[in-house]
């Protein structure tokens, strides 16, 4: 019988999948230092951003046939290396989309009106100091008309694009490998309405954009750093719902105590799971805890998609 083991877990529509197709799925959560001893039982593992699939645990797992990632990122996996073994890597980047790019957006919304701040005041110091708060929190500005500068235009950066023009945003998309997109407005049986977007250079982005939100892997180093921020409109946003390590972190206190970026709202951190302090209590700061890809919907698609590729390789094989 195939053994898998949902190690970060798996939706209930997904688990109903695999079982019925007649699977051993094992819904435990193995400490990482426990998986080189117990994962060559398995045949499949199931992973979210958690649990590290290195070229070591690979190696001591003949058995296994496949490594399934319930997200876009796959920075947590030797891809190349599995591959080279015959694993098949697979993930979910469709699944998610929606959700990571209402977050980006949610924090575009959060940093304008101050939302994060007045949530944080407004029950020690709204009884008695209510004029005093509503005065504080009346400099808000409206998103409309703002220029929005995306890193990273495929799926998220495209679904953002198509909020973003709702709200009447300019978009400057920023990617090394897409040079253009239609970016879908409406797509009904009734209505079918794109806008083709093309791609801009970095520098030009950063000069012009008012919010910045980054939606691309980890490579290893920052892809914003003090020289990006120095080359950014003094009172930029930075949104990061992508990956820890995307923006670097120092750079990005010095860059908001300096008033070169008036806020930032961080769905990711470098130190996950202990983000550093002075972030988690800035006043310029809306933080959010790794929920991108967190909504009801978009974990049941995933779960679906994981089942249905799964189901679909052992078919095969």
């Amino acid at each position: 019988m195939i053994k898998i083991l949902a190690n970060d877990g798996i939706e209930a529509d997904g688990v109903l999948l695999l079982q019925e197709a007649g699977y051993e799925l094992d819904l435990v959560s193995i400490p990482q230092a426990e998986l080189m001893a117990k994962l060559p039982a398995y045949d499949a593992i199931i992973v979210r951003s958690a649990t590290k699939v290195r070229k070591e645990l690979i190696d001591a797992c003949p058995n296994l046939k496949i490594i399934a990632r319930g997200g876009v990122g796959l920075d947590n996996i030797d891809v190349d290396y599995a591959r080279s073994k015959g694993i098949r890597v697979i993930s979910t980047p469709a699944a998610s989309s929606v959700s990571v790019a209402e977050l980006a957006i949610a924090h575009m919304f959060s940093q304008a009106r101050m939302l994060h701040l007045s949530n944080r005041e407004m029950p020690v110091r709204g009884t008695s100091e209510f004029k005093k708060l509503k005065s504080m929190f009346a400099e808000g500005s409206q998103l409309r008309g703002k220029t929005l500068g995306i890193v990273g235009f495929g799926r998220i950066g495209q679904e953002v694009a198509r909020i973003a023009l709702g709200i009447g945003m300019d978009i400057l998309p920023v990617d090394p490998i897409v040079k253009e997109a239609n970016v879908v407005l409406s797509n009904t049986p009734n209505a079918y309405f794109s806008v083709p977007m093309r791609c801009v250079g970095m520098d030009d982005m950063l000069a012009k954009a008012d919010y910045i939100t980054l939606h691309v892997p980890f490579t290893g180093k920052p892809l914003f750093s003090y020289d990006e921020f120095a080359k950014m409109k003094t009172g930029v946003t930075i949104i990061n719902a992508a990956r820890g390590g995307v923006v670097d972190e120092a750079a990005l206190l010095a860059a908001l105590e300096s008033g070169k970026v008036a806020g930032a709202g961080l769905d990711v951190f470098e130190n996950e799971p202990t983000p550093r302090a002075e972030l988690m209590s800035h006043p310029k700061v809306s933080v959010s805890p790794h929920i991108g890809a967190s909504t009801v919907q978009a974990q049941a698609q995933i779960g679906l998609e994981l089942a249905d590729r799964i189901i679909e390789y052992f078919g095969e094989h």
